[in-house]
């Protein structure tokens, strides 16, 4: 019997295991998949236990309630790969054999890369919400703020869920005005970009809203150090930034046992195809999610596409037929405004986010690059879309991997790569 290796139970490497148990014969395939942690967070979620809109048990269940029958789950730590002898040596002394192994390792906030991110401050006036230990430490000090200096601010990129610091500051303008602390707080937005986001159509409209709400912006700001003693946010070119609380999106890097095993670049992103999802290094390995190092967002609707093209390259690469499916860079995800609205994207490799309707062309009912309150409904039903249907594979009508050009505003100069 062959072997298929899934390493990672995260999103990504859960629904693989979801979607390649019903296409691979359980005669001739026996699937794995191995991950260390015994819980399975909603990560979106961590944006909202800040402001107490979500807790504990919205954003943890255990991973294995995920992993379909018939799929092998180890519970382990990888050590590395050593893919000239496809095999996988995991920190117990165990090892395991593949014919195709698929890298759904993601990528972890790594603090300690940046100089006094883990000084005296931290978890005091400094902290991060993309771990549920951040952002439960950040609800604990957000309930006894009082007011001040407030900084929001990312590191470096790629990050996971780009906009979810802006959506941080947002939601932050509207919780403390409803509690009477707005006037006595100073929101900055400190970014290493050129403007609010990536791509320049979202950037000037999302610009206009931290303008509106009277958030500072600092741009092209790139963090050398953290100074505890002054609480101060140093750039290399010693441009300084104050802050009373500071909330962080630390670095991003990939899993440790990609730079062990000598697959990843310089943040232990694995060099992969763009549109197969094939290593470009070994041809029996595969690789979903954050794990990449492509030019899409790391977000779990990417996730979503790419694991349904992956699936069907993975059949393809067992017959021996082309990678014919194509993988377009297909991102969607919502933006929290504020006061029950919110922001819908939608973009590829290709074309970046513009108006329009989502996903029916003209009818929606989610509107792209406008605040609206189906949008936020939208954003907050996405949590049960989460847990009972996309972790599962579930196929959702009229949300595919390709990306409709149908019903959006394009002007002829976002036909290009931005």
């Amino acid at each position: 019997m062959k072997k298929l290796l899934i390493l990672g139970a995260g999103t990504a490497g859960t629904m693989m295991a979801n979607r390649l148990r019903k296409k691979l014969s359980t005669d001739e395939w026996a699937i794995a998949i191995v991950d260390q942690y015994t819980k399975h967070y909603y990560q979106p979620g961590f944006l909202f236990m800040p402001f107490g809109i979500y807790s504990e048990k919205d954003v943890i269940k255990p991973k294995q309630k995920f992993i379909p029958p018939r799929v092998h789950y180890i519970e382990s730590e990888i050590d590395r790969i050593e893919p000239d002898h496809n095999r996988v040596l995991l920190r117990s002394g165990k090892q395991l054999d593949y014919d195709i192994l698929i890298l759904a390792t993601g990528v972890k906030t790594a603090p300690e890369q940046t100089e006094g991110m883990l000084g005296n401050d931290w978890r005091k006036r400094v902290f991060d919400f993309y771990t549920f230990e951040g952002a439960l430490a950040l609800h604990n000090a957000l309930r006894d703020w009082t007011g001040g200096k407030l900084v929001v601010h990312i590191s470096e990129m790629p990050i996971k869920c780009p906009v979810a610091p802006l959506e941080f500051a947002f939601l932050a303008d509207w919780w403390l005005s409803e509690r009477g602390l707005r006037d006595k707080t100073e929101i900055s937005y400190v970014t290493p970009l050129s403007g609010a986001f990536t791509k320049p159509i979202a950037s000037k409209v999302l610009a206009h809203l931290l303008e509106e709400k009277g958030i500072k912006v600092v741009t092209d700001f790139n963090v050398a150090r953290i100074d505890n003693e002054q609480h101060k946010l140093v750039s290399w070119d010693e441009k300084e930034v104050d802050y009373d609380l500071l909330v962080t999106v630390p670095t991003n890097m990939g899993d440790p046992a990609i730079e062990r095993s000598g697959l990843g670049d310089e943040l232990n992103l694995v060099p992969t195809n763009r549109h197969t999802l094939q290593s470009k290094q070994h041809q029996n390995i595969f690789v979903i999610g954050d794990a990449t190092d492509l030019p899409s967002s790391k977000a779990g609707s990417v996730a979503h596409f790419e694991s349904e093209v992956l699936a069907e390259n993975i059949v393809h690469y067992i017959k021996g037929e082309p990678l014919d499916s194509q993988f377009d860079g297909h991102a969607n995800c919502f933006i929290e405004s504020g006061y029950h609205k919110a922001f819908l994207l939608d973009f590829n490799y290709d074309l970046q986010p513009v108006p329009g309707k989502y996903p029916l062309p003209f009818i929606g009912p989610f509107s792209l690059l406008r605040e609206t309150h189906m949008n936020d409904l939208g954003k907050l039903a996405f949590k049960w879309i989460y847990w009972n249907l996309l972790l599962k594979g579930v196929p959702m009508p009229g949300v595919g991997h390709e990306m409709s050009r149908l019903g959006k505003q394009i002007p002829i100069e976002t036909s290009q790569p931005a």
